[in-house]
């Protein structure tokens, strides 16, 4: 396996911050790498050195001759005016081919990345589809190194699963910065880590992301170790040092020096671990222990003459958390303006309890002004802020949320955009609240950050609604799923999987919800119609047989996420094959299911 990049002793500095300094790391044939960091680490930048788009301030990177790498940003940028087939057909422009061979290349891509209007307007195009377009334009030109900012940005979850199918299906090389937990797990083969905590500034593990994890909680741990072991020793040396000057004189000049090299190693160590803290993030909850918070009975509304949902009812109590599921458009965030009283609906109706207090996560971040310092941003004109009742300073808070002193005086749109999400989640915790309503709270956030607030959401007391396109996250903290089908059904499932299910057409997406109310509808028609006595009682007890196959996949699938088989490779595999039989009965009595409905009428 040839090498494609290597760097060598690089270091990238903006003023007196320094993203890494002497990192050496290379990239070979045929690897798929996830590449993960703090926010501020310097990631995207990474990428473009590697791409030959950022300068580095000392040492030498070495690409391949001849090798072409591609380059996939955060930001789509297409010329004004364009159209699809014109941007792939642009992106062969400095290729000797005669125009049939283009043409042709033009139309594989088309058809392999699903667009049906080749003439449609890139500005016509929603976000998922830019994205699309811009992953496009730059595989018509075969890589053999594509590094790719954030690729599940702006896609929704049906987007990601056709990323996931076309990356497992490549034959080039690639460097992912994701902090879809999912989508690691799912496409990587290599797993590299750009972290200051780790003495040669990154970690790298072979395999997959679950594989990630655990080398790197046992890196961590014995680091932790290490410096508990350093630190006795250092203090027996230190001791020496300031023993009296006609003892020093008596011990030997290398025990000295030693003594001051363990010093040194020490503190190293002890800046490393340091670095190892996380966000604090911990939302405030008013106490109130109404049953009923918000029910909303038979919501409908239409927007621009397109039915976005029909018929929704919903009851938020405490402890209950509510994911939202949909494509991009479907009406998620329309749906959130419903309920938090933004937009009125054009049918149904909402009841909130006496004073309810909602705080709410905009995914715009509209209420973030640029011009402001970070201080202003976090507390205002004040030097302190009150959180649940205590005073708590500027410059305290700002560390909770990973914050050093310089930066307070800094703009916020200075700030990268998971610093900013971090802001606008600080400013969230100082507000009481009954019902949390996020809107996309993950977007730019570190996966450090991202495991802290999902532990923040689970113990949170209050109600939550959630949208977000990080299936981790919907899977770990919400209590039950609505999905939006865009054309006015909404749903209520299981998980992502089983939404996913839905939308790529099996008839495991039928939700027990329908499934109960069909059952009814049906039931006195039973009956009447083709079946035989027993398909009757198979027909009655099928709900149950399929809610219990489903608990028993929901077992399955947490068995092969205990952490304390991970190397029992043997174990492993049956875990997983048990959860592959298990899955396979849902689908199978979901299909019989249908076969027996489809006889009734």
């Amino acid at each position: 396996m040839g090498t494609l990049v290597t760097c060598h002793a690089i270091s990238k500095h903006f003023g007196t911050h320094t993203l890494f300094d002497d990192l050496s790391v290379s990239f070979a044939d045929n690897e798929r790498v996830g590449f993960l960091g703090p926010n501020g680490a310097g990631k995207t930048t990474f990428l473009k050195i590697v791409a030959g788009l950022e300068p580095i301030d000392s040492g030498e990177v070495n690409r391949r001759r001849s090798a072409r790498i591609g380059f996939l940003p955060q930001q789509d940028r297409f010329p004004t005016g364009a159209t699809v087939a014109s941007v792939l057909a642009d992106a062969l422009g400095d290729q000797h081919m005669e125009a049939y061979e283009r043409d042709t290349q033009v139309a594989i891509i088309l058809s392999k990345f699903s667009f049906e209007r080749p003439d449609g307007r890139v500005e016509e195009l929603s976000g998922g589809w830019r994205k699309r377009l811009a992953l496009a334009r730059e595989i018509i030109q075969q890589p053999d190194l594509l590094l790719m900012d954030e690729p599940t940005n702006h896609l929704d979850l049906e987007g990601i699963a056709w990323l996931e199918k076309m990356l497992m299906g490549v034959s080039f090389s690639f460097i992912a910065v994701s902090h879809d937990r999912y989508f690691l797990e799912n496409v990587t083969s290599r797993v590299v880590e750009l972290n200051p905590v780790y003495p040669d500034g990154y970690f790298s593990v072979s395999g997959n992301y679950s594989m990630f994890l655990e080398k790197r909680t046992g890196f961590l741990e014995a680091q932790q170790a290490q410096q508990a072991e350093l630190t006795n020793i250092v203090r027996r040396e230190d001791a020496f040092l300031k023993s009296n000057s006609k003892a020093r004189r008596t011990k030997s000049k290398s025990r000295i020096e030693e003594a001051y090299r363990l010093k040194d190693e020490l503190r190293d160590l002890s800046q490393r671990n340091n670095r190892a803290t996380v966000a604090g993030i911990d939302f405030d909850s008013t106490g109130r222990k109404s049953k009923k918070l918000l029910e909303a009975k038979g919501l409908s509304k239409t927007l621009g003459g397109k039915l976005l949902f029909n018929d929704v009812s919903l009851m938020l109590s405490p402890g209950v958390r509510v994911g939202l599921l949909g494509a991009n458009a479907s009406g998620k965030t329309t749906l959130i303006r419903v309920l938090t009283g933004v937009l009125p609906p054009d049918k149904g109706s909402i009841e909130l309890a006496d004073d309810l207090r909602v705080v709410v996560f905009d995914q715009n971040r509209e209420e973030l002004p640029q011009d402001v310092t970070l201080r202003w941003a976090l507390a205002g004109d004040n030097e302190s802020v009150d959180y649940r009742g205590r005073t708590v300073h500027i410059s305290a808070w700002a560390q909770q949320f990973l914050f050093s002193t310089s930066q307070l005086d800094m703009p916020v749109g200075d700030l990268s955009g998971g610093e900013q999400a971090r802001v606008l989640i600080a400013r969230l915790m100082l507000q009481p609240a009954d019902v949390l309503v996020l809107d996309e709270p993950t977007n730019d956030l570190d996966i450090a950050s991202l495991d802290v607030l999902e532990e923040s959401l689970i113990g949170f007391p209050g109600a939550i609604v959630l949208v977000t396109h990080d299936r981790f996250m919907l899977d770990r903290v919400c209590t039950e799923v609505l999905g939006l089908n865009g054309s006015g059904r909404v749903g209520r499932y299981v998980d992502c999987a089983q939404w996913q299910a839905e939308q790529a057409g099996t008839t495991r997406g039928k939700t027990v919800a329908s499934g109960r109310s069909k059952s009814k509808k049906t039931k006195g028609r039973v009956d009447d119609g083709e079946l035989t006595a027993s398909e009757k009682t198979e027909l009655r007890g099928m709900e149950a047989a399929i809610l219990e196959a489903e608990a028993c996949a929901e077992q399955c699938t947490r068995a092969t996420e205990d952490p304390a088989v991970g190397a029992d490779h043997v174990e492993a595999q049956k875990r997983w094959e048990d959860l592959e039989s298990a899955r396979k009965r849902v689908e199978i009595l979901y299909a019989r299911w249908e076969e027996l409905e489809c006889k009734v009428g």
